[in-house]
């Protein structure tokens, strides 16, 4: 073990969740200082969580115990708009596929057929 100074990174220590890191005594004197935000997001569409959230989940929790700001993130607002439109416009560009009357298929897909 090594010997940090922040209440953080000793936890974090601990607990097992440090292999090896950059700058290490750089995080450590700027978490015994101030209080340091950390996040993680998610996708919504996802149909279930797996073991690698879970891991980052628990580190958020041993950051919130050390006194710092955990934050989650679900994008909910992206994969409905910029992904979705995505998908749709690759759906209407697929061989076979009629367009509407009033969206010509030409004016939606890149290749013009």
């Amino acid at each position: 073990m090594s010997s940090y100074t922040s209440t953080l990174l000793r936890l974090l220590d601990e607990r097992g969740y440090i292999h090896q890191m950059t700058d290490a005594s750089g995080l450590d004197a700027l978490a015994a200082k101030q209080v340091i935000p950390g996040y993680i997001g998610f996708d919504a569409t996802a149909p279930s969580l797996h073991v690698g959230s879970l891991v980052q989940i628990m580190l958020l929790r041993r950051l919130q115990q050390a006194g710092h700001k955990p934050i989650v993130v679900m994008a909910a607002a992206q994969p409905k708009s910029a992904i979705h439109r995505a998908r749709m416009r690759a759906a209407s560009c697929s061989p076979g596929r009629t367009s509407s009357p009033t969206s010509p298929r030409s004016a939606r897909c890149s290749s013009g057929s």
